[in-house]
């Protein structure tokens, strides 16, 4: 089986021109040792070079060469390493690992050891450091087999971990067929690496494997070569079904019209068809995204002013509609189906949103409260009750409300030691069935009573919430609908605390004070002034809050 450890479906445009350098090979096989038993298939290895001189490379070859020469080869690739080109460099013979490095060891190598294995040998990094030269058209080939060499200390035998550079293929296996390889497969124009690879299951390869870039393109319009041994249609299905678009599976039904995937391809062209944001959806679905993430991407698209109909972290209808046209204001395909860097950006935007709202909110607060100072001076200050009662007219949420109140209070309590018995039990009546009909008794009875201005105000009041009444309804309603526990509605109170909107008490009870603190934060943000939490006060006031997916 082969063995992909990173497998990555890219598009390497280099490798389809045709303004390559001359491609290189470099065919290595090291079969006589100074010190240990002569191997039998790494010489194999140089069988490759007709065939790939025939399929355009220039070859270089080197048999049983000593440490020198064979970093000499490597020296000679350097400085000629100009140019965007294709590049093969096959090693077989004998390894020698320690922890760190792994090295391909020349003839000279007596027993080295870790000291002295860089004079006899040369680093596999390396190698793969001169084929990441050439990212996307580099393949390094290794050829071992089972004959062992006595080795020195810190060093073992063998192929240890290798870290394979991006855009590069690491192949390794038995050195017969590493050479099969090079001989018979990589010089195969119209077939990428993956095609190659699988029909040599017992070979082991690392790193770039692309499916659907041939390692050798073909003339444009040209039939790409058959892999050896292996079954052209099963090759051609394979790649139509990495692609899974449209137009991969019909190039397939074109080609094999009565194929045996030709009902499958048909089938899957139909579903494309049916759900054009297939593969988009299944994209999406790959991400794992938690609930959590959801709630998160729900509260930056409102924050952004794409309503998602709730923040559950269930993306219903109202949550695709709001990516669709989050997408569509952002120049991607409004296909309502998020990728990763979607999310990232959407997330960032959100971010950049929260702290516009914050440094806005706190400019319209400090404004708020520049104005209710200057008219609490002018009002309430002076301490009488007409003063008093225009500040809370004004201010009814303010900075003195508390204080308008309390000396209120205490003029309520002066007038009723200097009202007659008759007029203060009129008014204690009225204030005790609290209703607008018994204010209006009051005031019918007692038109310059010492309460009249206060059954006036408490009379307006009343009248205001019932001309809210469908209003008020609809707001509690509204925040019924979040659904938030004890624990939530505390969060809410020490956010209100946190931006000094004062809402008492934060025991998760959603008192007068929370009421208060609630519309003055919907007041300093623009909001309309409820008292009461919706999905767009919630956003705006936890934004800060908002979980990364």
């Amino acid at each position: 089986m082969i063995h992909r450890l990173a497998f990555f479906c890219l598009s390497f445009p280099m490798l389809v021109n045709a303004g390559f350098a001359q491609d290189r090979a470099v065919l290595i096989g090291i079969e006589s040792y100074a010190n240990g038993a002569d191997l039998g298939g790494a010489s194999d290895l140089l069988a490759a070079e007709p065939a790939l001189t025939a399929a355009g490379f220039t070859v270089t070859t080197g048999a049983d060469l000593a440490g020198g020469p064979l970093r000499q080869v490597f020296s000679n690739l350097l400085a000629d390493a100009e140019g965007d080109h294709r590049l093969i460099l096959a090693l077989s013979g004998y390894f020698a690992r320690s922890a760190e490095q792994t090295w391909f060891l020349a003839s000279d190598a007596a027993s080295p050891d870790l000291v002295g294995v860089g004079a006899v040998g040369l680093s596999l990094a390396t190698v793969l450091e001169i084929a990441a030269s050439q990212p996307g058209g580099a393949v390094v080939l290794l050829g071992t087999e089972p004959t062992r060499m006595p080795l020195g200390v810190g060093l073992e035998p063998g192929i240890g971990r290798l870290v394979v550079p991006q855009g590069v293929t690491l192949i390794r296996g038995d050195a017969t067929q590493v050479a099969q390889f090079a001989a018979e497969f990589l010089p195969v124009r119209g077939q990428s690496l993956a095609t190659l690879l699988d029909a040599a299951p017992d070979l082991t390869a690392d790193g770039l494997i692309a499916p659907l870039v041939p390692f050798r393109p073909t003339a444009e319009g040209a039939t790409p070569d058959p892999v050896p041994g292996a079954d052209p249609e099963a090759i051609f299905w394979e790649s139509t079904s990495l692609q899974a678009t449209q137009s991969a599976y019909q190039a397939y039904l074109q080609r094999y019209p009565s194929g045996r995937h030709a009902t499958e391809a048909r089938a899957e062209i139909a579903r494309i068809l049916a759900e054009p944001a297939q593969a988009a959806r299944v994209a999406e679905t790959e991400l794992n995204l938690t609930q959590d993430n959801r709630r998160a991407i729900q509260r930056a698209l409102s924050l952004l002013g794409f309503d998602p109909k709730g923040i559950d972290g269930v993306f219903g209808a109202g949550s695709r509609r709001a990516i669709a046209g989050w997408q569509g204001r952002n120049g991607y395909d409004d296909t309502a189906y998020l990728t990763r860097d979607q999310i990232v950006k959407l997330t960032e935007q959100a971010d950049a949103r929260a702290t516009e709202l914050e440094r806005e909110g706190a400019a319209r607060k400090a404004e708020l409260e520049r104005a209710d100072r200057a008219y609490w001076q002018d009002t309430g200050a002076k301490g009488d009750e007409a003063g008093l009662r225009a500040y809370l007219d004004r201010f009814p949420d303010g900075l003195y409300v508390d204080t308008a109140t309390a000396r209120l209070a205490a003029l309520e309590t002066t007038a009723r030691d200097q009202a007659g018995a008759a007029d203060a039990a009129a008014w204690d009546l009225a204030s005790r069935d609290n209703t607008a009909a018994s204010y209006q008794d009051y005031l019918l009875a007692f038109p310059d009573g010492v309460f009249a201005a206060e059954a006036t105000s408490r009379l307006a009041d009343l009248q205001a919430m019932a001309d809210q009444g469908d209003d008020l309804a609809r707001w509690q309603a509204a925040e019924e609908s979040l659904g938030l526990n004890a624990a939530a509605r505390r969060l809410v109170e020490l956010r209100l605390d946190q931006l000094d909107m004062r809402p008492g008490d934060l025991d998760g009870t959603f008192d007068a004070k929370t009421r208060r603190a609630i519309r003055r934060f919907q007041e300093s943000r623009g909001l309309l002034a409820s008292g009461y939490l919706d999905q767009t006060t919630t956003v705006a006031l936890l934004a800060g809050g908002i979980l990364r997916p």
